[in-house]
């Protein structure tokens, strides 16, 4: 039996910690490609560590786009704010190691007059939605990433600058009645200047700093007096970014989606274009139990697919509406896939209009429960199948 009372606790980082460094890179790579052709293949890993930048992987696209990268990640990285001794945007040594797409999976993938284009990789990926806040996200994840997204806010209007890009947060929620009722414990380690303005650094000076900007993130209420804070709690964080972890594409994937409220098939998606289902499947899936819970099918609904690669059609499609829902989920499983095209990869693709230079700016603060902008990004968070699903109901 499902608990209805319970804590749970869900981590974010900002996009100075070194590996969404790594991830704002590689999709800075992804988005050239793209713009440059729509139809382009990109697979990029990226490492970033003291005062070294270096990319590895796939391409398949324009010639010359690959010699332009370099003003491009450098600028990424400046936008982010790195101007440190250890790692500074425009002293970094940069290397770049990628080459042409393998033949042997281009073959698998790739359409003709007898198949159509196959999944990039074979695979599982899936969606999640709640009602635990208007973003339809889970609470915990919520609070984490808009904690560390008004600190980069008010750090790079110069409100703040004794902050610097690294940060980390964590949010622990007491749940009744599976709803968010109180914060137990809120965590934020955030990398800062030698002094806070004219104080020296102290822990105490640095949560009486931050803790206005942390608090505006909550309704009203749920922060409350028995709520602990652990703000730096290992002491200065001035040694911060790739100068102190090295950052690697790929590893924040359960930040990047549900804060591990919901399960997690184990891809990444920065660096990859979307061919790769790795990244448009679980958008698809996002997209679909998005609309499910707006459309008031359902409190909770999580959507798995599966692929094998080289094959377009799903070798799977499961619905789990956690049992507060008003029908049948097997319903749902038949449904579902025909509203996006059948769910192949060039269905996915061509439904959210993936083929565009959209994912750098997905690469923090998580790839889920953000607005839909005017230049396309974030499709997979529109709601547009709401009304065509409350028929159901």
């Amino acid at each position: 039996m499902a608990r209805s009372s319970y804590v749970f606790t869900s981590e974010s980082v900002s996009e100075g910690h070194p590996d969404k460094v790594a991830d704002r890179i590689s999709d800075t790579v992804v988005d050239a490609f793209l713009g440059a052709d729509p139809e382009a293949r990109v697979a990029c890993e990226t490492m970033v560590t003291t005062q070294r930048i270096i990319l590895a992987g796939e391409v398949r696209g324009p010639e010359g786009i690959v010699a332009g990268l370099e003003d491009k990640v450098r600028a990424a990285v400046k936008d982010i704010g790195y101007e440190q001794q250890g790692f500074h945007w425009k002293t970094a040594e940069y290397a770049c190691y990628l080459h042409a797409q393998s033949a042997d999976i281009a073959q698998g993938v790739d359409s003709s007059d007898t198949k159509d284009e196959g999944a990039g990789d074979q695979g599982i990926m899936f969606g999640y939605a709640c009602r635990e806040t208007p973003e339809l996200m889970p609470a915990t994840l919520q609070y984490s990433h808009n904690i560390l997204k008004r600190l980069a806010e008010v750090r790079h209007s110069g409100e703040r600058p004794e902050l610097e890009p690294d940060a980390k947060s964590q949010v622990t929620l007491r749940y009744e009645n599976d709803k968010p009722v109180h914060v137990e414990q809120i965590v934020v380690s955030h990398q800062h200047k030698p002094s806070l303005g004219s104080k020296p650094y102290s822990t105490e000076a640095m949560q009486a700093l931050i803790e206005p900007y942390v608090l505006s993130v909550f309704p009203d209420g749920l922060v409350t007096k028995d709520t602990k804070w652990h703000i730096n709690p290992t002491g200065k964080f001035e040694i911060g970014g790739p100068d102190g972890d090295a950052g690697l594409t790929g590893r924040k994937i359960i930040v990047d989606t549900y804060g591990g409220a919901a399960p997690h098939g184990g891809g990444a998606f920065s660096g990859k274009d979307p061919t790769k289902v790795d990244r448009s499947a679980a958008y698809a899936c996002r997209y679909l139990a998005k609309n499910v819970v707006a459309a008031g099918l359902a409190q909770r609904c999580t959507i798995q697919i599966s692929y094998a690669i080289g094959v377009a059609r799903p070798t799977s499609f499961y619905v789990d509406l956690h049992g507060a829902d008003t029908i049948d989920p097997a319903k749902l499983e038949k449904l579902l896939p025909d509203l996006i095209g059948g769910a192949t990869p060039r269905a996915i693709r061509t439904h959210l209009r993936l083929n565009r230079p959209i994912y750098a700016r997905s690469a923090a603060y998580g790839h889920f429960g953000r607005q839909p902008d005017n230049e396309g990004g974030f499709s997979w968070e529109r709601d547009d199948l709401v009304s065509e699903l409350k028929r159901l109901s």
